[in-house]
């Protein structure tokens, strides 16, 4: 289906048009038209074009204000300051507008054919670890920009990097060969948490034995050298402590309601085979040199704290690869094998100097050029309500279980409080769902490359920057329709609208551009904050325009509910990019 046009790109269209026709010697100039707080729209382009033409700006605008003829979309422009035109639309466009918008299945967001390929990395917990708060904001933003990218038409393929192996694999996997009893479960299904714990289990019993046995320890650092080269009855005692991990690990996304395939997980084992060819490559052509016996990429600008160059270090002097040969790797498999353009890390921003490292090698080696970005969105710290990084009061990483449980505990209690006919069942699943979202939104709604404070209270609030209180927006709407009797929503674009009505048709025209720049940006929290502002202009409409109590006439009823039902699918829409369901009843 042909994306269907906003409003600001028919006004666009119509002042590109007025601008060739008054002016033909401006060749095809840009308006320069945006969203203004004194009119609906303002253009600012005339400046420019003034400056080019060597002509006066208010006299230009004039004369192009003149050439515009008569028409339905644009009720007034004004010639203001310097020869900025202040544009308002006629109730008429914003109505017909939105009733093209709701007659496309996309809302108006508009589709492209021929997107690229996106690799996106997030979502990485440590094989045979608990998930801790750190590995929140990994899997929410990368889950979010999925959505997003792939609504837009990009074609997408998921990426976790789980399967790490290094010194403490090795202490593991040679446990488990002396006491091979240790991770059998006695038949059944093995719950998330059943696993982590003889996972933790088996972690600490071989990690006392590693510190006090120093044959022991021996025996486990020749462990890893087989593990990486290979050896089959280690891998296959590997794979096991992979298979118990990804058990716990599902158990937990699960709980934040996303979905992780095993064919998207590709840890450091699955680049093995590329290791020593990644650094073949790199040494012959003089990438990388050798230093002190390692393998080392040098740069100009990274120097340590000595004044000393820092180099990126692929292979050690011991024949061990460091991460940046994982790494790397993958980049030659992501854009030669997945033929993608864009490769997008969502990873800690405390990363942010080895990813420069590796992105800058990787353009020297000519696996990234031109064609192909390659982009970290770094995220910040997730603190705690005194502002330091979120700990336990025992000074322990926060269990990410822990914290989605009592979100979703809260959030129950204020579903049940809120609850008129609700029963235990549909308390429990709403209180899930609005617990999680409000984890998700806390996140989503902060840019990502800030940190941001752990507030429960304020997270479950109905009042503030809160996903429950998007949430209850869209409940709201739906009740409205449940009192309608027998009134449908149908556009009327004869009607006069009222301020309210305005504001929140202007608002939902933006729904298109606001997610085609979330996607573009990479930024979802801009995605958040129009959902919200959405949600706050309805609650201003709730108040000013009745629907039903009390009753305007039959066209003007019709008309707000068909603005109220628009609103409510592109709240559900919006949310379901970013992760989050919209009960209908709360």
């Amino acid at each position: 289906m042909a994306s269907v046009p906003s409003l600001a790109s028919t006004v666009q269209q119509r002042l590109a048009d007025a601008l060739s026709a008054s002016l033909p010697e401006a060749g095809s100039a840009d308006p320069l038209l945006r969203r203004s707080d004194r009119a609906d729209f303002q253009a600012n382009g005339i400046l420019a074009l003034a400056k080019k033409l060597k002509g006066n700006p208010r006299e230009l605008a004039d004369k192009v204000v003149a050439a515009i003829p008569d028409n339905d979309v644009l009720k007034e422009i004004e010639v203001s300051g310097p020869g900025f035109l202040n544009i308002t639309v006629t109730d008429e466009a914003i109505v017909r507008t939105l009733a093209a918008r709701a007659a496309d299945d996309r809302l108006g967001v508009p589709h492209s054919a021929d997107a690229g390929t996106t690799v996106i990395d997030y979502a990485q917990p440590n094989v045979a670890k608990e998930m801790h708060v750190g590995h929140l904001r990994s899997a929410v933003i990368g889950a979010a920009m999925v959505e997003i990218l792939e609504f837009t038409g990009e074609k997408v393929i998921r990426r976790h990097h789980i399967g790490d192996w290094g010194t403490q694999f090795g202490m593991l996997i040679q446990y488990l060969i002396e006491h091979p009893h240790e991770l059998d479960h006695q038949g059944g299904e093995v719950s998330g948490e059943e696993a982590m714990s003889s996972l933790n289990r088996l972690y600490k019993a071989s990690r006392t034995v590693f510190d006090s046995d120093e044959e022991f320890k021996a025996r486990s650092r020749d462990r890893v050298v087989a593990l990486q080269s290979g050896d089959e009855e280690t891998l296959a005692l590997w794979q096991k402590f992979v298979d118990e991990s990804k058990i716990y690990f599902y158990s937990v996304f699960g709980k934040l309601d996303m979905e992780i395939n095993d064919p998207d997980v590709v840890g450091e084992s699955g680049y093995n085979d590329m290791l020593d060819e990644t650094c073949r490559l790199l040494e012959e052509s003089g990438v990388a040199v050798r230093s002190e016996g390692a393998l080392c990429v040098f740069f100009d600008d990274v120097k340590g704290p000595d004044g000393n160059p820092t180099p990126l270090i692929v292979k050690k002097s011991n024949g061990g690869y460091g991460y940046a040969a994982t790494d790397l790797s993958a980049i030659r498999d992501r854009v030669q094998n997945l033929a993608a353009d864009t490769l997008l890390y969502v990873v800690d921003a405390r990363q942010s100097l080895h990813f420069k490292m590796v992105f800058e090698t990787a353009r020297r080696a000519g696996w990234l050029n031109d064609k192909v970005d390659a982009v970290q969105l770094a995220f910040g710290t997730v603190l705690g309500k005194d502002g330091k990084p979120f700990k336990t009061r025992e000074g322990e990483t926060v269990r990410l279980v822990d914290l989605l449980d009592e979100a979703v505990d809260r959030a129950t209690a204020v579903v049940r409080e809120k609850a008129k006919d609700l029963t235990e069942a549909e308390i429990a699943e709403r209180g899930a769902q609005v617990g999680i979202g409000a984890v998700k939104y806390a996140d989503l709604s902060t840019s990502a490359s800030r940190d941001y404070k752990f507030d429960l209270d304020q997270m479950v609030s109905l009042n503030g920057d809160t996903s429950v209180y998007i949430q209850y927006a869209h409940a709201r709407i739906k009740s409205i329709f449940g009192k309608a009797g027998g009134i449908e929503p149908v556009a009327h674009p004869e009607l006069e609208l009222a301020p309210a009505e305005r504001a929140l048709g202007l608002h939902l025209d933006r729904f298109g551009e606001t997610v085609a720049e979330a996607a573009a940006s990479f930024e979802p929290h801009k995605l958040a904050a129009y959902l919200y502002q959405l949600s706050s202009l309805f609650t201003t409409f709730y108040d000013q325009c009745p629907v039903v109590k009390p009753a305007p006439p039959r066209e003007v009823a019709e008309n707000r509910l068909f603005i109220a039902d628009l609103t409510a699918r592109t709240l559900h829409q919006g949310m379901a990019l970013l992760g989050i369901r919209t009960p209908e009843r709360l």
